[in-house]
């Protein structure tokens, strides 16, 4: 039977625009005390854009700072305080990509790092049919790239996309593209 542990405090021990580093004491079921570490935000949300027109997939390519090369993703990024997640979605997608989806469709959430971090990824799966400029911010360099579902398959298989809130969002609409 798993055992559950009794949080006794919580502090943070710093925050930036982006997330929180906290520490947690804890009760063990022996009645020792525990310590954890963790990041926590509020939330994030990716977008799989399907190009109506053509049926291809928008990607993003950006460099990883923390990994130092070039990352391919869908459009993604953390809720912004008072925003619903489908607000966040449309907000990055329209920043990362300029591309306007006339129809959404939640397909799922999962926590990516549920050991490291607490942050609930929220995947949408949008068809787009209107582009824009992008609107980076001045952190962004973001280059658009339009894949066939095959070739995201093929790509993700030959370790081209690498990114592991890509590939599991890939595995939440890939049956969408199923014929």
């Amino acid at each position: 039977m798993p055992k559950h542990l009794k949080k006794l405090s919580e502090e943070i021990l710093h925050k930036n625009p982006w997330w929180s580093y906290k520490h947690d004491t804890y009760e063990k079921p022996d009645g020792c005390v525990g310590d954890y570490y963790y990041g926590e935000t509020d939330g994030m949300v990716m977008v799989v854009p399907v190009n109506k027109k053509d049926n291809t997939l928008v990607l993003t390519l950006q460099y990883r700072y923390l990994e130092s090369k070039q990352s391919i993703e869908f459009p993604a990024g953390g809720i912004k305080q008072g925003l619903s997640t489908l607000d966040a979605a449309k907000q990055e997608l329209y920043e990362e990509t300029g591309w306007v989806a006339d129809e959404w469709r939640k397909v799922g959430e999962f926590v990516a790092t549920n050991g490291l971090f607490k942050e609930t990824s929220h995947i949408f799966l949008a068809y787009v049919s209107e582009q824009h400029a992008q609107q980076l911010d001045d952190t962004e360099d973001i280059e658009v790239l339009y894949r066939r579902p095959d070739e995201v398959d093929n790509m993700i298989k030959n370790n081209e996309i690498w990114d592991g809130e890509t590939m599991a969002s890939w595995s939440l609409v890939h049956h969408y593209f199923l014929h």
